[in-house]
């Protein structure tokens, strides 16, 4: 295939890249970036074999053609002493050498984007905060790092499990696919692991029959809402958690969806009792009273989680932010 060939093709291709993000940017369609990042791996993956098993070749053989001819055409300018015109051979090379713009942009960026899926897939991946669902352990506009391979390393795109690590345990912020939507990411605390009886009536948390212990702490101002709420902190698996609640809010739980092992859960005026199935996690906000959570939803699949919350890296509002979490 010649180099024109090529240009018009590697044209193409990345034009169908920008129609999809742009598509994707304004809504048009519900985009994938795990799915996205790996079609560029691929894609600039066998760009970049090919430069190195025909393109460089390639242009090397040319190169070294030019070369020879320069080379000759100087012995014969001095046999009739005069001087040959031309670039010098190091420039020559150069010029010869060189990356077209359509192996710039594909060979010459594959060891970048195979950088970031690895690291992004397998390592960590970043998240940003976009609601208050979990203050104030983490607020609106946190941008936060999850640990992909605490719980196991998965497959992307297809989230099959290769290597089993630590199961979530209680108190652990996770990451997950959301149950209804799994194109959403959803970032909740677990309370409930498989085989636990967990209960919230009247705003208190019980696990397996027994309170979570609680203490009240300074009520918390909210400046979304401009006023105060009560404040607590409680031990949820030997971890400190600070949440919220709202006595203006109901006990009961509006709205429940119909989910999968809907009937393991109770639901009363005074809120809901649920017995977690097998490879399932019962998960809430830490902001108790707006959260979107397993009261209202059901549970998180095992195969739906996508790693450990643990590191707020930015907070433009806020560089106080920065550090740990729990």
């Amino acid at each position: 295939m010649t180099d024109q060939n090529m240009a018009t093709l590697t044209g193409v291709v990345l034009a169908a890249f920008v129609a999809y993000a742009a598509a994707w940017a304004l809504g048009v369609v519900e985009g994938n970036f795990a799915l996205l990042l790996l079609l560029a791996v691929l894609v600039t993956g066998v760009y970049w074999v090919a430069e190195k098993l025909v393109f460089l070749p390639r242009r090397q053989a040319a190169a070294a053609a030019a070369l020879e001819q320069l080379r000759q055409r100087r012995v014969l300018a001095q046999s009739v002493g005069v001087t040959a015109d031309g670039p010098d051979e190091a420039t020559l090379r150069q010029q010869l050498l060189r990356q077209p713009w359509w192996l710039d942009w594909t060979a010459g960026l594959f060891p970048v984007i195979l950088a970031v899926f690895v690291l992004r897939s397998f390592l960590f991946e970043p998240f940003k905060i976009p609601s208050g669902s979990m203050i104030p352990t983490l607020q609106v506009g946190d941008l936060i790092l999850v640990n992909k391979y605490h719980y196991g390393v998965r497959l992307p795109v297809v989230h099959t499990k290769l290597v089993a690590n630590h199961e979530p345990q209680r108190g652990d912020v996770i990451v997950f696919r959301f149950p209804p939507k799994p194109s959403l990411d959803y970032i909740k605390r677990v309370v409930g692991v498989p085989g636990d009886e967990v209960a919230y009536l009247n705003k208190q948390l019980v696990i397996n029959g027994q309170p979570v212990p609680r203490q009240p702490a300074p009520d918390y101002y909210d400046a979304e809402a401009m006023r105060y709420r009560k404040q607590f902190i409680e031990e949820i698996g030997g971890k400190r958690v600070h949440t919220l609640v709202d006595d203006e809010q109901p006990a009961f739980i509006p709205a429940v969806a119909d989910f999968a092992y809907r009937d393991h859960c109770r639901y009363t005026v005074e809120g809901v009792i649920c017995r977690v199935p097998p490879g399932h996690y019962f998960v809430m906000g830490d902001n108790r009273d707006n959260s979107l959570d397993s009261r209202f939803w059901g549970f998180v699949p095992d195969d739906h989680i996508v790693g450990k919350a643990f590191f707020v890296w930015m907070n433009f509002g806020d560089l106080g932010r920065i550090g740990r979490f729990e």
